[in-house]
């Protein structure tokens, strides 16, 4: 009976507890919309998990599964706080140059995190998309991430965009050939060829270009992930290995990103005479 009533009293707590976090956690993201614009497309390079687990005594893998969990947590948040995109750097190009057996672990991984987490992002009305060379990854891997975005493809209320078997080098040329073929067949003069041109043969021609690009691990590069896209992009970086990045390092640099002044190549007096910063590049007015 005693062992009965004090497991009855632990559960109480523990729920109390995880009430108790959730009612916080609500109050952070009310101050956080309060407080300033939230980004409306967050980018990140999702750096160490390997040094996390190395750290630890683990070995590489558990780092990679650690990391998975924290890819679940910062979705939710991320479309609780009103993100509307969040892209990913899920897989590069040069991660396929890693030893064979982590290679084949993150890909078992990856099928199996979509296998559990389509229902949850279908439930938190999340869309599923993916950049990247696609064709690369296991057939089984392709079948499973193209069956996830049919499912998701209505869903609103956020994007979920994985960057898999991607490189920005070589969407950059991926880009260059599709227009040197329309140059080729006489669709467009070489004159015609503009930034909107480039743009719209890049696989983020759907996806706005990022306003704040987040880097865990404490490395300062951008490690080949949207080349192009963040020419305007407002950087954080925190020395949190990914396995142990939170929300709390999330709301941190939203904070840090609402205090910026995005000029875009103007200077302050035009920005405070405005009353607000241009907030895409494409909103730039056209000099010549």
């Amino acid at each position: 009976m005693l062992l009965s009533l004090t497991l009855h009293a632990l559960s109480i707590v523990g729920n109390n507890l995880r009430k108790t976090h959730s009612q916080s956690d609500e109050k952070l993201q009310e101050d956080l919309k309060k407080s300033g614009e939230i980004p409306h497309h967050i980018a990140i390079i999702m750096d160490g998990n390997g040094r996390w687990a190395h750290k630890r005594g683990l070995p590489r893998a558990a780092g990679h599964k650690r990391g998975v969990e924290t890819v679940r947590d910062i979705v939710e948040a991320c479309a609780q706080v009103g993100v509307k995109y969040l892209t990913l750097y899920t897989f590069s190009t040069e991660n396929w140059n890693r030893p064979k057996d982590e290679v084949s672990t993150l890909m078992r991984l990856l099928l199996k995190s979509l296998k559990d987490r389509t229902d949850e992002l279908n439930e938190n009305d999340i869309k599923l998309t993916t950049i990247g060379d696609v064709d690369a990854l296991p057939s089984i891997v392709q079948n499973r991430l193209f069956e996830d975005i049919e499912r998701t493809k209505n869903n609103k209320r956020m994007t979920l965009n994985l960057a898999l078997s991607y490189s920005g080098r070589w969407e950059l040329v991926e880009a260059i050939k599709s227009i040197g073929r329309l140059v080729q067949d006489g669709k467009i003069n070489v004159d015609q060829i503009n930034e909107q041109v480039v743009s719209d043969y890049l696989t983020t021609k759907n996806i706005p270009d990022p306003d704040l690009l987040i880097r865990t691990s404490g490395e300062f590069r951008v490690s080949n992930f949207l080349l192009w896209q963040i020419a305007y992009t407002e950087f954080f970086i925190t020395d949190a290995y990914w396995p142990e990045f939170s929300r709390k390092h999330l709301y941190e640099a939203i904070r840090n990103f609402q205090r910026r002044e995005r000029r875009f190549g103007k200077i302050s007096e035009q920005i405070k005479k405005n009353g607000k910063g241009v907030t895409n590049v494409s909103d730039l007015p056209k000099v010549f």
